[in-house]
């Protein structure tokens, strides 16, 4: 048994080293382009000495090849990813350098590439182009820029015509402009981010045939006007991210076609006073929903009975009145983090908070509430400073919450029991008369009617 499997190991082995020597060497001009870029990323290596051989059979972690079958039979090998900027030990690219630097022409002899990222590698006060992606054809799979903010200029006509993109990636760089015509043409995409990054601009385009997509990144730029409702034809995608624009208008109602959604942000635009979308509630795959910074108005409404799947909510600075619902306290029982602060909220805070066992911060700061706090000791304690309370000033705590040596907003609230002494004497005293002369008084006059 032993022998037997020796000796299959051996074959396998043979077979594999056999297949590395056959395997068609890299195109000489194709490698002196993997050289030139390597040189342009980082020219303190001598790329060239310490690999000198056949870069598909010996070459730096990032750049990978790929077998491929011609149509006259034979085979030819070609670079398919190329990936700069230290990453980790694990995943040790090419390091950049401040001098770091890429231009179109170098790129462009890379024909059936399929990855191309840059991480860190554009930082310098030297500006950088993003280079015309259309180069690469139709082979481009993924692209990814990650935190280069020497990357400048916009992706106006630099798109053409990828039509097996699947992963658009532009994130902490300084790219502008607007949203790419014909980027919804693109139906092979399943991520769009293009966070952290100075595009403006409506979204004009029309994605909702992007029947693939997943997640759809637009946060921290400086986007603008109404979100069409076309945006539901989305109809796969779990994560929609549009916080920290200028976006305004109504909520667009399309959204509720959106039956995977996961996580929804909308925080921070100018979305109008047109409340909390009643359709949110259909959402029932829900797991983070953030409205925070709009001014929305309205009440909060009840449409919590199908969200308990929700770990994350925040509704802070929406301009909301009235009370918060007992309901929120009986669904969200998954709820990680609550946060009302910032509101116009009345009443008493809901007893049926003080059940939810997942939660670790809720934030009602700068409201309206009044009223004892709910809470036990036990639940107080474990919320320690995440329990924000400040700026209710008629809440109130019972001498046990009060005395329980809680981090946090607590011991800044008003005992419950002074609050009613306050309001019994306001009572027993009218006019500067004590309890005891009025009575005297009604005394007198009915003594007067016994008369009578």
């Amino acid at each position: 048994m032993a022998v037997s499997f020796s000796l299959f190991c051996a074959l396998t082995l043979f077979l594999i080293f056999n297949q590395v020597i056959s395997q068609p060497a890299l195109d000489s001009a194709e490698q002196e382009s993997v050289y030139r870029v390597l040189d342009s990323i980082n020219s303190e290596i001598p790329w060239r000495n310490l690999f000198p051989d056949d870069l598909c059979l010996s070459a730096p972690h990032g750049v990978a090849c790929d077998l491929f079958d011609e149509s006259d039979g034979s085979q030819s090998t070609h670079v398919t990813e190329l990936s700069f900027g230290y990453v980790s030990d694990y995943s040790p690219n090419p390091p950049c350098t401040p001098n770091s630097t890429i231009t179109t022409p170098l790129l462009s002899s890379f024909k059936y590439l399929r990855k191309l990222f840059f991480y860190k590698c554009f930082f310098s006060s030297k500006q950088v182009p993003v280079p015309d992606l259309s180069a690469f054809g139709s082979s481009l799979e993924e692209v990814l820029f990650v935190e280069n903010p020497s990357l400048v200029g916009s992706l106006e006509g630099k798109m053409g015509n990828l039509t097996s993109l699947r992963r658009l990636v532009f994130t902490g760089n300084n790219v502008s402009g607007e949203i790419p015509d014909g980027l919804g043409d693109l139906t092979s995409l399943e991520q769009i981010t293009l966070s952290r990054n100075k595009f403006t601009g409506e979204v004009k385009g029309d994605l909702s045939k992007l029947k693939k997509l997943k997640v759809l990144d637009l946060s921290q730029n400086g986007f603008e006007g109404y979100v069409s409702d076309s945006i539901g034809g989305l109809t796969e995608v779990l994560k929609v991210d549009l916080s920290w624009n200028n976006f305004s208008g109504k909520i667009p109602g399309g959204l509720k076609n959106m039956r995977n959604l996961e996580f929804l942000d909308l925080g921070y635009n100018s979305f109008g006073k047109f409340g909390i979308p009643l359709f949110l509630g259909e959402l029932t795959s829900l797991r983070e929903l953030h409205l925070s910074g709009n001014n929305l108005g309205g009440a909060i409404p009840e449409i919590w009975e199908n969200l308990g799947g929700i770990m994350g909510i925040g509704l802070s600075g929406t301009g909301l009145v009235g009370n918060i619902p007992a309901s929120m306290g009986v669904f969200l029982r998954n709820a990680c983090y609550i946060g009302l602060d910032n509101n116009g909220l009345e009443g008493t805070v809901p007893e049926e908070f003080g059940s939810l066992e997942s939660l670790s911060e809720i934030n009602l700061m700068n409201n309206k509430l009044r009223g004892k706090l709910p809470f036990s000791v036990k639940f107080a304690a474990k919320m320690g400073e995440k329990l924000k309370l400040e700026g209710n000033s008629d809440l109130c705590v019972d001498e046990g919450l009060r005395y329980a040596k809680i981090s946090g907003s607590l011991g800044q609230l008003k005992l419950c029991s002074n609050i009613s002494r306050i309001g019994s004497s306001q009572v027993l005293f009218v006019g500067g008369n004590s309890v005891q002369q009025t009575s005297h008084l009604l005394m007198f006059l009915g003594f007067l009617l016994l008369l009578a």
